[in-house]
């Protein structure tokens, strides 16, 4: 019975193709039956995700990155060092441990669970700070990609206005993406761009901490991006047809709806007993210092 709802579930996320409906069913399916870590959706966890991204990738040429990110990478830039160190300096007034603090901003400022997830083996994280981490960036994630298409909407955002804002204001990659989806598919270029540009800094990031912990940093960093990278250079050499673009696009949207309907059913590993005000506080700060400077950026520039 569990894998036919999965199932019929899946299938209304895809038919429907929208991202808020995607996580919510994912949601309602981890209410239902509670599925272990081993089932299926919570085992794939975001590699539907992030195949739907390179899919993306296709469907984007190299001459459209350089004229976005030409644009904005001064600002990324900007946004990134100053949302890392700034959340370094926060925490001490909440007088978070070394671990936390470093794993929360890295989150909040680069490519959130993804590089909680990176960074977590170079600086020998417990594992009870790396599920914390994970877990309220999970849940601003969420109200994000719920939310965020309204808030554009109702501050009348253009597309390109959109995917600027969804990129530097939203942690994680997916929920960048899906709550860009929402909005429009010129949204989830801008998006997907942008974020690259943000995601490009956990390498950097990967170095100094490795130096300074001195730790092994094989398969530290998501290789779903350098695939993406080479999908840009792939559509940009090829040059596809608009019906060959239009069906990575369908392909790359079917992926992000079982990826995202998967990130859904990750509420079922969510503890509410490991959420203590300190960290839950110091991440809200963060991100409500994040979310009016991304606005600021998307209407000064």
């Amino acid at each position: 019975m569990i894998y036919i709802s999965l199932a019929f579930l899946l299938l209304i996320a895809v038919v429907i193709n929208n991202a808020a409906l995607a996580v919510f069913l994912g949601i309602l399916f981890s209410l239902v039956y509670k599925p272990n870590i081993s089932f299926i959706s919570r085992k794939i966890s975001t590699i539907p995700l992030q195949i739907g991204i390179v899919f993306l990738g296709f469907t984007i040429s190299a001459n459209y990155i350089l004229d976005i990110g030409s644009k904005y990478f001064l600002w990324i830039t900007l946004f990134v060092l100053l949302s890392f160190f700034g959340g370094l300096l926060l925490s001490r007034l909440f007088n978070l441990n070394k671990n936390l603090s470093i794993l929360l901003s890295a989150g909040a400022a680069i490519c959130g669970g993804t590089a909680i997830a990176a960074i977590a083996p170079i600086i020998k994280a417990k594992p009870e700070e790396l599920v914390l981490s994970l877990t309220i960036l999970f849940i601003f994630n969420t109200i994000a990609l719920l939310t965020f298409p309204f808030i554009g909407s109702a501050l009348g955002m253009s597309s390109i206005e959109f995917g600027t804002f969804a990129a530097l204001a939203v942690h994680d990659t997916s929920s960048v993406v899906g709550s860009a989806l929402e909005y429009s598919s010129e949204s989830v270029e801008v998006a997907a761009t942008l974020k690259l540009g943000r995601t490009l800094w956990l390498i950097p990031l990967i170095l100094f901490l490795n130096y300074m912990n001195e730790t092994n940093l094989r398969n530290a960093y998501p290789k779903f991006i350098l695939f993406f990278i080479i999908a840009i250079i792939a559509n940009t050499l090829v040059k596809f047809s608009y019906e060959t673009i239009l069906s990575l696009r369908l392909i790359s949207q079917t992926f992000l709806m079982v990826g995202l309907f998967c990130i859904g059913t990750q509420s079922a590993s969510i503890k509410i007993n490991i959420l203590t005000i300190k960290p839950i506080g110091f991440s809200l700060i963060l991100w409500l210092l994040a979310i009016p400077s991304a606005y600021l950026i998307v209407t000064v520039i």
